[in-house]
């Protein structure tokens, strides 16, 4: 099954980016795509999500499995195809926007390696399907809907990709990553890192070192993002309650090492804050 959508190509686009096209195939054995350097001029996420299918780089053949995608820039040689015996299930789009976004993807590193694998993916694939029945319904009629939608799909991919390992350790920054929530969750308690660690499958260094990886932060950043968080929120929603009593709810036991944290994150104290939200005087 081939189910895709082209769109016109803007020479001004007005938005930081816009598709160029965007497909689903599914049980297609034959596809299978070869364009030389030069010849195509937008960039392209193809993720898999079904099946397997293979990428040549510089005469290496890479297998691809579910979760795994590639990311080609502008004008780069481009080699894919599906596996005949399990053919690949793909998700996809090729899009375009002006300098800022050559600029901004290369400034993030995208640029280093064509081979990604997306950690929970399956979360993304509602993000691409919404913008291929967006195409299908209204074409470029509404431009403001497609950038968003392109950009959530950019956004959710930049937010999940690592570089390509061919399958070794995803398993476990999966469990990592879905322990998040929890972590989240139980923030304001004391984090014990032997805990967590163990519940990954894997030891106190290795966690740390996945947790990283999985988040751009170590597990403490991650805890005192969310305590500060929440910080924010009871602030506002409790208007009545004492910073030191808020310290307190959200896991800091001495109100001083808790106005220090918060005025590092957020550049100003508890109190401020709460003024500056609320508009009181």
């Amino acid at each position: 099954m081939i189910r895709q959508h082209h769109l016109p190509t803007l020479a001004d686009p007005p938005f930081f980016c816009l598709p160029e096209s965007v497909g689903w195939y599914r049980e297609h054995a034959t596809h299978s795509v070869s364009r030389e350097a030069g010849s195509l001029d937008n960039f392209n996420i193809h993720m898999v999500t079904n099946g397997k299918g293979y990428v040549e780089i510089d005469g290496e053949v890479f297998t691809l499995m579910p979760g795994d995608a590639f990311f080609y820039f502008p004008l780069m040689r481009q080699r894919y195809y599906s596996s005949e015996d399990e053919p690949w299930e793909v998700r996809w789009v090729h899009f375009y926007g002006g300098p800022k976004l050559l600029e901004y993807l290369t400034e993030q590193g995208y640029r280093r390696t064509q081979l990604w694998t997306v950690k929970a993916w399956k979360e993304l694939v509602p993000a691409f399907h919404e913008l291929l029945e967006e195409a299908e319904a209204h074409s470029f009629l509404h431009l403001a809907r497609l950038s968003s939608l392109t950009y959530a799909i950019l956004t959710g991919f930049m937010s999940r990709a690592v570089p390509f390992t061919g399958g070794k350790n995803t398993e476990s920054s999966d469990r990592v990553a879905k322990l998040l929530p929890a972590i989240r969750s139980s923030a304001s308690e004391p984090f014990l890192l032997e805990h967590w660690a163990e519940r990954a499958g894997v030891s106190p260094y290795y966690f740390c070192k996945l947790f990283r990886k999985t988040t751009q932060m170590t597990p403490l950043e991650f805890v005192t993002l969310c305590r500060l968080q929440r910080a924010k929120q009871l602030l506002l929603e409790r208007s009545d309650w004492s910073v030191k009593r808020i310290a307190l709810e959200v896991g800091y036991s001495n109100p001083s090492y808790f106005n220090k944290r918060f005025m590092e994150q957020e550049r100003m104290t508890p109190l401020e804050y709460r003024r500056v939200r609320l508009g009181a005087r």
